[in-house]
């Protein structure tokens, strides 16, 4: 169960303090295989551009090509389904193939009627536990999302690092749909060096009375612009936001996650 959060960040990071916001798309990134190095082919797509980076930029990774380059990915040719998958796979009209892999990727299955709903390993309560076969070629494997998002982003901020001697920050953004709402949005399922929350609970609006229960989903809501530049069949895995201001911290995106006795769906 997820521990219930304190942010240790303030008002004064929060996006409101940034006068300028700018996101800009990596051109030219090619199509991502096991054991590529993420960051080589990143910052070598950028030196192209004429795309120089600062201190304070942070990169939006999407997650398919993370988990193209670590290779967590699945031949459905090797996936026996199990009697369950295959019941499963027969009412939603799917790959009962596929369907194990969902099985397999999940700590339970939240419902199983219109549409394959559950909780990942990681604690992501999504469609199909992340698994996805769209924009990977062929029709005989499926992605998985990375082992440890939060683990890869901050590989992925080191290895910036050392490569552009910038402080570069990281998030790995999915698509994800909502509770209550329609369509789907990007949101950060890793991250290194950026604040994942912003608590104003105490400070003032501006009238002067006390905020009581406003956190802002800060990583959410910077992997939703960026995902503005991404779109689904337009090959930017990668966008660089500049301009938004914040106090380098050590959050991962795993405390966004609601805990379970929160939860008002569980």
């Amino acid at each position: 169960m997820a521990k219930r959060f304190k942010s240790r960040s303030s008002s004064a990071d929060s996006p409101a303090a940034s006068p300028e916001l700018r996101l800009f798309r990596i051109p030219g990134i090619p199509e991502i295989r096991p054991g590529n190095d993420l960051v080589k082919c990143v910052a070598s797509a950028a030196t192209r551009a004429a795309i120089h980076f600062e201190d304070g930029d942070i990169l939006v990774f999407a997650q398919k090509i993370v988990s193209k380059a670590e290779g967590t990915l699945v031949r459905l040719a090797s996936v026996r389904p199990s009697p369950e998958a295959l019941a499963i796979a027969g009412r939603l009209k799917k790959d009962p193939r596929a369907i194990e892999v969902v099985f397999r990727e999940s700590r339970r299955i939240v419902r199983s009627d219109h549409v394959l709903i559950s909780e990942t390993r990681h604690g992501f309560v999504c469609a199909n536990a992340g698994v996805d076969h769209s924009n990977v070629p062929g029709n005989d494997v499926v992605t998985l999302l990375p082992l440890n998002p939060d683990r890869s982003a901050k590989k992925l901020a080191a290895a910036l690092r050392k490569r552009t001697h910038k402080r570069i920050a990281v998030i790995i953004s999915d698509t994800f749909g909502r509770p209550w709402r329609l369509g789907l949005t990007n949101v950060a399922i890793g991250a290194s060096g950026v604040p994942v929350l912003l608590d104003l609970r105490g400070s003032p609006d501006r009238q002067g009375k006390p905020l009581t229960a406003t956190i802002l989903a800060v990583a959410d809501e910077l992997a939703a612009a960026a995902g503005l530049l991404m779109g689904k069949s337009e090959g930017f895995p990668v966008v660089l936001i500049r301009g938004y201001r914040f106090k380098p911290v050590s959050e991962p995106a795993a405390r966004i996650i609601r805990p379970a006795a929160e939860d008002l769906f569980r």
